[in-house]
């Protein structure tokens, strides 16, 4: 048995596609849809187009970590027989046939490894990336200043980056963390490790709960024989500027949990450094004509925001 636990926030159009995607699974699901309070009529369609599935209504948006928690426990509370694996999965992707059967498979075969995620498509089909290490100095530099912007564009997608130079080929490999999109995990790594640690709102959930799973001594792994489709960003970019705050504020936790202190310090100096590059940046566009003055106040807004949070 599979649970599956998919939070959604005004993604009606494609949570549609989401459930449909699952139709084909031959594996025995459980399906909870927690919805953080859409305004779309996303719980109406899952009512009327999905009623299989155990629909969730928060009442109000707990993020992707909170609402994780939520579906969870709806599925602990249910009273069903209990399930294997749990997949959490984004509302913006479609599982392709045999996707849920390859993780689980990779997951039956190799009893140290906790997590598996999948290889990600564009809608387009092109690959998008799909594993990564944990976060460095290095790739925060490379996030403030880009490649090709301010260091040699040579570096963006590279191991310095954050990459795995196997994504996107077709051999599985051990990975430091999957996107979170999409990740089949062991109920017996929910057991140990606990769930995403819900004091992250929007960003770097998986990040540091598969850090929790890594230092419990389970490997994460990407299985490419599972191939999903992602669409990218469809509940945050309805609140662009909020949530470029929430991502480096969520990073800003995750550098304070992993340490050690001069790393945060150095960490902080650089998300510094690059909001007075973008702050000054926004300045000249405006100046240019290229920015009209609302566009200005929400980027300053949130470059203040974000080093404030930092403080």
């Amino acid at each position: 048995m599979v649970a599956v636990v998919i939070v959604s926030y005004n993604t009606a159009g494609l949570l549609r596609n989401c459930l449909a995607s699952l139709a084909g699974c031959r594996l025995p699901l459980r399906v909870v849809v927690v919805d953080n309070g859409s305004r779309d009529g996303s719980p109406a369609m899952v009512r009327a187009e999905f009623p299989a599935a155990r629909l969730v209504e928060a009442g109000y948006n707990a993020g992707f970590a909170g609402g994780t928690r939520i579906g969870l426990a709806a599925l602990e509370g249910s009273g069903a027989a209990p399930y294997e694996y749990l997949l959490v999965l984004n509302p913006d992707t479609v599982v392709h046939p045999g996707a849920v059967e390859a993780m689980a498979a990779f997951l039956a075969a190799h009893p140290r490894v906790g997590l598996v995620g999948p290889r990600l498509l564009n809608p387009d089909g092109s690959p998008q990336p799909a594993a990564f290490r944990f976060p460095t100095l290095a790739m925060a530099a490379l996030d403030l200043f880009p490649p090709g912007e301010v260091l040699p564009g040579r570096l963006y997608g590279s191991w310095w980056h954050g990459r795995y130079p196997q994504d996107g080929g077709d051999a599985p490999f051990p990975i430091d963390h999957p996107l979170g999109a999409c990740m089949l995990v062991r109920r017996e790594v929910l057991a140990t490790v606990g769930p995403m640690d819900e004091r992250y709102f929007m960003y770097s959930e998986e990040v540091a709960w598969c850090w929790r799973i890594r230092r419990a001594g389970w490997a994460i792994w990407q299985v490419p024989a599972a191939t999903v489709t992602h669409v990218g960003g469809a509940s945050t970019r309805q609140f662009r500027h909020a949530m470029l705050v929430a991502l480096w504020r969520s990073r800003d936790q995750f550098a304070a949990e992993r340490g050690p202190a001069w790393r945060v310090v150095a960490h902080r100096a650089l998300v510094g450094a690059g909001m007075l590059r973008l702050t000054l940046a926004a300045w000249r566009a405006y100046a240019a004509g290229e920015l009209e003055r609302d566009e200005l106040r929400a980027r300053l807004w949130a470059y203040g925001q974000i080093v404030r949070g930092h403080e």
